[in-house]
Parts: C-alpha cells; structure tokens; sequence
C-alpha cells in the first residue's frame, strides 16, 4: 500500500461540500461571502474538536475553569480594550474595478486583479457594528465581539471570588467572534464569523515568562495528541514590529497549510495590559490579594487562542491520504481515507448489511440499535450500493470501524469488524460487539 499525503485546498472543500462537511452559506442564493455552514460531518467533527480541547485544558486541570460570555457587551469594554481606537486594518481600493485590499499585503500601488490604480490607505476599523433596541441611533451602537477574552477580562472578579481559586489559575471558553476582514479566503482559514477557543492564564508577576514557556509546550504537544504530524508544526516567535500593543511576547503555532505556513494559535504574554484598563475604564479595582506574600497586585495574564475553525480544517487537511490498495481481483485502486484520530473521527462504527436482502436487514437494524442505546458514540446506518462502494465511502470520512452483517451472521450470531486504517477484519458474536468497540475505542 502506497500514500500520496500532497493534498490540494480545492481537495479539501471538494470533499467537504460532497460529503456533508461544510457547505457554503446560503448556497441556494448565491451564497455569503466567506461565511460557511457546517453540514452533519462537518458538526461532529468540530465538537470534537472542541470538545478535546477543553477535556484537555479544562477537565484535566484543577488549575482552570470555564466561562460562556455573552457576544454582546457594554460598548466601553472595547473602548478600554483598544478596539475603537486601534484595532484597524490599512485598506486600499482599486480605481478601476473597486475591488479592495489590505495595503499591507501587496506590494506597490497596483491592483493584483486587474492592474489599475490603488488608492492611498484608509484604517478600516474591523469591528462589526449592531443597534441594541428599537432605534438606530449613535447612543443604541454596541459591537459584536472580535474576541472572546475580554468577556472573561470583565469576569475577573466574579471568577475569582466565586471559585476561590489561588494563583495560578485560568479561564477557558469556546465562542462566536466576528471581524469585519478586508480580504478573508482560503475556505474556513480566514472568515468574518468565526469560533475560538481561548484561555486567559493569571499569574503571579515575575512568574509570567516561565508559565508562557510552559504554555507553549502544553498547547504545541496537542496537536500531535490528536494524531497531527509533528512535521507540519512549528512555533514562530512574533518580531518586535509584530507584536500587539497589549503583548509583551507572543509565538504562533503555525501549520503547514496548502497555502504555505500559517497561524494555528497564538500564544502570548499579555502581561496586565487587560485588568489595568478595564480597571482605569469602569472605576472597579480588578486585582488580586496574595495571601502568602501579603501584598495585592494585578495579574499577568498568559493567552493560548485557537481557532476552532482553523483546527478543524487543519485535522482535516492532515488526516487526507490517498493510498494505491489492492483489490480483491489483484488490480490496484486508488482509496481515500481520512485518517482522523479515534477521538475526532465524526462516527465511530457504520452497519453495512452485506445487502438489503430481507434476511440481512433486520439483524442489521438490530445491531445498529444495540450500538446507539448503549454508547455515546455517533454511528451511521449504510446501505445503499455495494459493500465495496460502502466500505470507501465511509473510508473516506473517517469511520473508524465498518460492522458488517452478512448470511453467515443468520447462523453464528457474529458480525465482521473492519479497522478503517489496517483494513483488517475481525469476526466478532454480537454479544460482544459493544464491549469489542469500546475496548478498541480505549
């Protein structure tokens, strides 16, 4: 069995759109730009996602714990943020076909689509606006966050006092952000509604340099965790002319993406830029009081963010193959498969008949019963085609076992487990079959 692991981005949403990952928005319409809808693949497969990732770094941890933050905040949260004021993008459009661009990201005063001139650049502020209540008025503007931080910023103090946790300690949370991008693309990469999946560490000043070390190998070694290549990882540590204003150090993990290296998540040091301002802003003290040292002080806070999109189409991206296998009549077809680690594969175990004989199906539907009422797992009811036909189509969602029921199963009470990856098949009594899977699945 031969691999061809070269995998095209135009591959990725072929196979998205064909088997029910992500679809473009409003598709019947003409669609939205850059903005997609997960299908009923595409949903598992990013609660999965998700869900790892705050198994990981919520649930394993007694130092951390969860927040959901509304997306709508009070309009000074991004005033003392420096949103209003800063959080822009150099924009610059074409006189002739009025298409528009990031200045920063082309080079001299020429339009890369049509050759026309370029206008001089404007800061676009990428914040999307929204009226709360009944009149479209100045005093009525509120944003729709760009971030999910600083909804856990504002949380501080309730946090803290709520949870009595000491120092060092974190908050987690997974949510809607939405930035107003000049040039989004490259499928769900860059888009104007996006998911992250953000923590804010708050640590002891002085202590803040050893804890973004240790942060920075914990949120890089997950990755490989979950099946990931360690060969298209890296971490990138942002120059001095990169930096954010609030970020007194910052490193990328950044994935090898088909259009070249690119940010997975970012990890910075955001020292107390964050509580100092909300502090100054709303008048509220949001420091902390160390018992130990006897003393107050206001946090550093250490920031891992993640993309959820991103990581998502990252796993994705990795776990493609296209193998040369041997078929049965000893010719050589080309399968493909994706490869995604047990916990992140959308189902778990497919039934497949051998055939939609009368005889076959109801054994059939009596074993997918059996695996839906007794595990958590998703699993699919397949049979439409042949067996082969099936076998490659759940190969190439990243089923993780094909339970099939054939004419001996009438007899021996027993089905056929076959293993996504190795291909190898396992004659297993129905009785069995849950305890068999679980012990695969660990």
């Amino acid at each position: 069995m031969t691999t061809n692991s070269t995998v095209t981005m135009d591959t990725i949403v072929s196979l998205c759109k064909r088997r029910g990952f992500i679809f473009q928005s409003s598709e019947i319409y003409g669609g939205l730009g850059s903005t997609w809808d997960y299908g009923p693949l595409g949903v598992e497969l990013k609660n999965n996602v998700k869900r790892a990732w705050w198994k990981a770094v919520v649930q394993k941890r007694e130092d951390m714990v969860g927040i959901d933050a509304a997306i709508l905040m009070h309009p000074q949260v991004w005033v003392a943020s420096g949103h209003v004021a800063g959080f822009s993008d150099p924009l610059a459009e074409c006189k002739s076909c009025n298409h528009r661009f990031r200045a920063d990201h082309i080079e001299g005063n020429r339009c890369p689509d049509c050759g026309g001139e370029l206008t001089e650049p404007k800061m676009f502020n990428l914040m999307a606006k929204t009226f709360l209540g009944p009149v479209e008025e100045e005093a009525a503007v509120v944003y729709l966050r760009p971030e999910t931080a600083q909804g856990i910023f504002v949380n501080f103090e309730n946090i803290q006092t709520t949870t009595r946790k000491k120092l060092p300690f974190g908050v987690a949370q997974v949510g809607k952000a939405f930035r107003n991008e000049i040039t989004p693309g490259n499928f769900v990469f860059r888009t104007r509604e996006f998911e992250q999946m953000e923590i804010e560490y708050f640590v002891k000043p002085g202590t803040d340099e050893e804890w973004h070390k240790r942060w920075l190998q914990d949120r890089f070694n997950w990755y490989p965790s979950l099946g990931m290549r360690a060969e298209n990882l890296r971490l990138r540590q942002h120059g001095s002319d990169e930096l954010a204003h609030y970020a007194k150090d910052c490193y990328d993990v950044e994935y090898l993406f088909p259009m070249g290296w690119s940010e997975l998540e970012g990890i910075a040091n955001r020292g107390d830029f964050d509580l100092r301002q909300h502090a100054q802003f709303s008048g509220k003290e949001l420091n902390y009081f160390d018992d130990e040292a006897n003393e107050r002080y206001i946090p550093y806070v250490i920031e891992p963010s993640a993309g959820a999109d991103r990581s998502t189409l990252a796993f994705l991206i990795d776990a493609y193959r296209e193998e040369d296998v041997q078929s049965g009549g000893g010719q050589t077809e080309k399968r493909v498969v994706l490869k995604l680690h047990k916990d992140l594969a959308p189902i778990k175990a497919a039934v497949l008949p051998l055939s939609r004989n009368p005889q076959l199906v109801p054994t059939a539907k009596e074993v997918h019963s059996l695996l839906r009422e007794n595990t958590d797992w998703m699993t699919q009811y397949d049979d439409a085609q042949s067996i082969g036909r099936r076998y490659r189509r759940q190969d190439e969602i990243g089923t993780l076992y094909c339970v099939t029921i054939d004419f001996d199963t009438i007899n021996d009470r027993a089905v056929t487990i076959r293993d996504r990856d190795s291909m190898e098949q396992e004659r297993v009594p129905i009785d069995e079959l849950v305890a068999a899977l679980k012990q695969k699945l660990g």
